[in-house]
Order: structure tokens, then C-alpha cells, then sequence
């Protein structure tokens, strides 16, 4: 009996800091009035739904992606929903210039940074690896080595300001699933990069914290198409995701999970490789 009671006890407790765990951290969105705020790849899915949430909150927002014109409207729309400033600039993170210049633009129209949102992609084949070599180097340079041009150039500016760096990343940068071998790769790297330089700017005492946001499936458009007919695993909103994005930011919170099993994926992946890989492909659908 006694035995019992002290399991049930410990269930208890551990139960309620599991509670405490998943719902994470608080903030009043009113903090966000008047932010300055640079998003990238936000004329679609997760990054606009972020744009509209800070613009609801009050911030200043500068937006970027490929298309001008789809940009041009998401603004219209951010300044309808209450944000203070909301701006736009077309780039190509393919190209070696465009990520410094987005970011000294955006300081330039906003007078300074207090969070910089990482989350821009390239497109990628959902398909098993063709042996296109080059396709992968361009999407390194979109999706991994532009985010270090931009946080570097970012991080004086951050400083003054007590600001946050916002990695959009990806479960597929903590574990191997079929037809995504660039973007895994490229998700891996952001991963391994932005963890180092959280320990590195921590060791200079750096104003400037990096959150990093490991997402599992989300029902944007982009994603939605890709997946048909390969896996019928659930998709997450993009709004919610886009919501969990700036809390990780705003309570500096170095890596967030959203949804929740992006979290348990990572956190059983090496117990049981044999059985992980057969659940793993017992999710997606190939006929040779």
C-alpha cells in the first residue's frame, strides 16, 4: 500500500511538470507593441502567418521573399490588422548579396532589430535522391548559408537592442526520414550551426540569444503538396506554429518542439534505431 502511494505520488508529479513542460512559457503580446521586427520567406505559410500575428500585436515589421508582388499585399493586409510599420523587400537568398542587404535595409527602414525571424526555405523535390549534387548546393546556400549571412550581419544591431535570432528549423534536422535528403541535410546543418553559436555568444556574454524551433508537419500550402500521396501523417496549423515561433523569441527560449511529438521524435530516436526505422517508413508510401 504504502509502495502504491509513493508511485502514485511520483506519477503525479511527474505528470504535472510534463503539463508545466508542453504548455511552455507565457508572454502578454502587448510586449510586442512597437517591435522591430525582420521576417524572411513571408509571402506564404508560417512566415506570413508570423507577419500577421506581430502585426496584431503592434510591431514595426519588415518582410522579405522572392515575390513582389505577393509580399505587396501581405503588407496591405499586416497595417489593416494594426501593425505600426510594415515594409517589404523582394530577395533572392540564392544569391550571395541579397541576405546582408535585406538585413541592413530592414535596419535602415526600422531604425535598429529586436528579433530577426529566420524561417525562408527553397523548393525541393519530395522524391529519393536523383544525384543531383548541384540542386543540393544551391539549397545549402538558400537555406543554411544565407541564415548565417544574415545573422551576422544582424548581431551588432541585436546587440543594442537586447534581441533574439529565430531559426525556423525542422525534426528533420534531429532525424532521417525518406525523399528529403537536401532539405535534411540543410536542416542538420542550421541545427548544428545555431547550437554552437548559442554556446558561443553565451561565452562572450552576448546581449543576443538564438532560439531555434524544430517543427514537425504543418499544413501550408508548399508542405500539403509535396506530401499527397506519400504519407497521411497529421499536419499542424501554421498558424499555431507561427504563434509558438515568436513566444520562443520573445522568452528566449533556446529550442522549442512544436507539435508535440517533434519533441519526443528527438528524443527517441537512438533508443531503439531498428524499430524507429520501420515505424518511420511504415508512414510513407513508395512503389519501386
Amino acid at each position: 500500500m504504502r509502495r502504491s502511494l509513493k508511485l502514485f505520488v511520483l506519477g503525479s508529479i511527474t505528470a504535472a511538470l510534463l503539463a508545466l513542460y508542453l504548455r511552455g512559457p507565457t508572454f502578454n503580446a502587448e510586449s510586442l507593441k512597437g517591435s522591430r521586427v525582420l521576417v524572411t520567406g513571408a509571402s506564404t505559410g508560417i512566415g506570413e502567418q508570423v507577419a500577421y500575428h506581430l502585426a496584431k500585436a503592434g510591431a514595426q515589421i519588415v518582410i522579405t521573399a522572392r515575390r513582389g508582388n505577393v509580399l505587396e499585399q501581405v503588407v496591405k493586409k499586416c497595417m489593416t490588422m494594426g501593425a505600426q510599420k510594415a515594409v517589404y523587400i523582394p530577395a533572392d537568398m540564392s544569391e550571395a548579396s541579397d541576405p546582408e542587404k535585406v538585413v541592413r535595409f530592414a535596419v535602415e527602414q526600422l531604425g535598429g532589430l529586436d528579433y530577426l525571424v529566420l524561417n525562408h526555405i527553397g523548393p525541393s523535390p519530395f522524391a529519393m535522391w536523383d544525384g543531383d549534387v548541384e540542386h543540393t548546393r544551391w539549397l545549402m546556400q538558400v537555406n543554411f548559408l544565407s541564415y548565417l549571412q544574415m545573422a551576422w550581419k544582424a548581431i551588432p544591431t541585436l546587440e543594442q537592442s537586447k534581441g533574439s535570432i529565430i531559426v525556423v528549423s525542422s525534426v528533420l534536422g534531429k532525424m532521417c526520414t525518406p525523399f528529403v535528403g537536401p532539405y535534411t541535410a540543410t536542416k542538420f546543418a542550421l541545427n548544428g550551426f545555431f547550437g554552437t553559436m548559442q554556446h558561443e555568444l553565451a561565452m562572450k556574454k552576448s546581449n543576443v540569444t538564438v532560439s531555434i524551433c524544430i517543427l514537425g508537419l504543418i499544413d501550408t500550402d508548399s508542405a500539403m503538396e509535396k506530401v499527397r500521396g506519400y504519407t497521411n501523417m497529421t499536419a499542424y496549423p501554421a498558424s499555431e506554429a507561427a504563434w509558438q515561433i515568436i513566444t520562443a523569441g520573445v522568452t528566449r527560449q533556446p529550442e522549442i518542439f512544436y507539435p508535440w511529438y517533434a519533441y519526443y521524435s528527438g528524443l527517441f530516436k537512438d533508443w531503439f534505431p531498428f524499430f524507429r526505422d520501420m515505424v518511420i517508413r511504415g508512414f510513407y508510401h513508395y512503389e519501386p
